[in-house]
């Protein structure tokens, strides 16, 4: 069997007869008849029975159909994505986001593509960086943006970076009107500091143990996102060791400010996919777009850095 008596049989079966089947493949009738009796001949039994003038699917046939139309579903989606590549415009962009990006640098990114491009659709989802890589790889995301230390198996890394964590703390504290950096080692004797999960994220791999067994001993408020520490901090005037994105979110809300640390503890963000060669144009241009302005943000919290050290 071909796929071209698969055409045939299908449009037979979505129309209802051979003539109408052959209106629509802008074919004969008898090349129609011919294809079909071909692909019985193939499969080894009728797929119709001849009623009259009429068709009617038989049992047999019906089930054929059903494996037939699910393999022109994976026809359709093949035509789908060479359209989108093959064409500057059109098609849609599934992103997830971790929170941290979410809210201001992804809309910020979108944006141009967006009012640049009206035929591209854009659906975002937030999710935390397992639940994105997973979807990534089974292809139920275009685009993965996450915040984990690499090396991140089973997917394409199209753009990587690294940013140094920064304190947040109230407008209001004595530490916000100081100059320099901020030694954890000096402020965690005095201060208390909002936790993540009783511990610190997996990423901050660089943080000295007996350094942060000092903040969580201290710690009276653990959380589970960075949003939630940022109001705790507002509310309960308490520090917290937060990558500059959320910090910046934070920030936005109003009551809290943040400083550059001494440690050197590293958050790491990348945009991967399943495959490079799987995107559209405009996915791999939104993927530049997107880690042009992220490397400019970066690139400002290091001067910052530099600048009080």
């Amino acid at each position: 069997m071909n796929l071209r008596q698969l055409e045939a049989f299908r449009a037979t079966i979505r129309c209802g007869s051979i003539t109408e089947a052959a209106r629509m493949m802008h074919i004969s009738q008898p090349s129609v008849s011919r294809l079909i009796a071909d692909l019985e001949q193939s499969a080894g039994f009728p797929l119709f029975l001849r009623v009259g003038r009429g068709l009617t699917p038989t049992v047999e046939g019906r089930h054929f159909y059903e494996g037939v139309e699910g393999m022109f579903v994976g026809i359709d989606r093949l035509q789908d994505l060479a359209k989108s590549i093959r064409t500057s415009q059109g098609g849609t962009i599934s992103i997830g986001a971790i929170q941290s990006i979410a809210t201001i640098e992804l809309p910020k990114a979108i944006s141009r593509l967006y009012h640049e491009n009206p035929d591209i659709e854009f659906v975002v989802q937030t999710r935390n960086t397992p639940a994105i890589l997973d979807a990534v790889q089974m292809r139920q995301l275009d685009l993965g943006i996450v915040g984990r230390e690499p090396d991140y198996a089973g997917v394409e890394v199209l753009f990587q970076t690294s940013v140094a964590y920064v304190c947040l703390m109230p407008e209001e504290h004595p530490l916000a009107n100081e100059y320099g950096l901020v030694d954890l080692e000096e402020v965690a004797k005095t201060e208390t500091f909002v936790t993540f999960g009783a511990s610190y994220p997996d990423s901050m791999m660089s943080i000295d143990p007996e350094l942060s067994d000092t903040l969580r001993a201290r710690s009276r408020l653990s959380v589970a996102n960075m949003p939630l520490a940022g109001a705790l901090v507002r509310e309960a005037s308490v520090l917290a060791i937060a990558d500059p994105f959320s910090a910046e979110q934070a920030v936005r809300m109003g009551g809290v400010v943040f400083r550059p640390i001494k440690q050197k503890l590293t958050y790491f963000v990348a945009v991967v996919a399943a495959r490079r060669e799987e995107l559209s144009r405009e996915a791999l241009k939104f993927v530049d777009l997107f880690g042009q302005q992220l490397q400019q943000r970066v690139d400002q919290v290091e001067k910052l850095s530099a600048e009080l050290s």
